[in-house]
């Protein structure tokens, strides 16, 4: 009994192996041959088939179409564009945060060239006024005749600092032995300030 099975097996099995090596396998030997063949001749089998399957229901759907095959290079080509966009945004995003960290060295750079400037000019400030108290205070020294004398020959703006930096009583011998018309420009800039 095991020998029938094994004899219905190889029987069931021969019919699908005999359709293989007599019908598909010949076909496909027949059409190779023949595409080879028909090239030889001229005869452009590539297009022929692609125009023949499309027209096949099944088939059509298989192979491309040229449109298809525009579409598809088109997506390529926009797939290629977006990939060099995005390397450009990176690359300028890069140069953006390259110019962000210089502007920040600058502002730094600029805050502390401010404060030496704000310190020079104190320092600038600091000692004209030293000098300025100093001339007062050798004005003070002198006669107020021979400072009225000397400060009349100043100019109006000069003497005005001057004599701001003195007293009240000293300032006022020394406007006392002035002429009338220096003193009185030079109180009128005492009083405008």
């Amino acid at each position: 009994m095991a020998e029938q099975k094994v004899v219905k097996e190889k029987e069931k099995m021969n019919p699908i192996l005999w359709f293989l090596f007599a019908i598909v396998i010949p076909v496909i030997i027949a059409i190779t041959l023949t595409a080879i063949v028909l090239s030889l001749v001229g005869v452009n089998v590539i297009d022929w088939a692609k125009n023949t399957g499309s027209n096949i229901p099944v088939v059509s759907s298989l192979i491309p179409t040229d449109d298809e095959a525009a579409e598809k290079k088109e997506e390529e080509n926009y797939q290629a564009t977006i990939a060099a966009k995005d390397e450009k945004i990176e690359q300028l995003n890069q140069e953006k945060t390259a110019l962000e960290s210089s502007i920040e060295q600058l502002e730094l750079t600029i805050t502390k060239l401010q404060r030496d400037l704000e310190a020079a000019k104190q320092t600038t400030e600091e000692d004209s006024s030293k000098s300025i108290k100093q001339m007062s205070s050798s004005f003070k020294e002198m006669s107020s005749e021979q400072a009225a004398i000397i400060l009349e020959q100043l100019d109006q703006e000069s003497a005005f600092t001057i004599l701001s930096e003195m007293s009240n009583k000293d300032r006022g011998a020394i406007l006392g032995n002035m002429t009338p018309e220096s003193a009185a420009a030079i109180t009128k800039l005492f009083i405008n300030q």
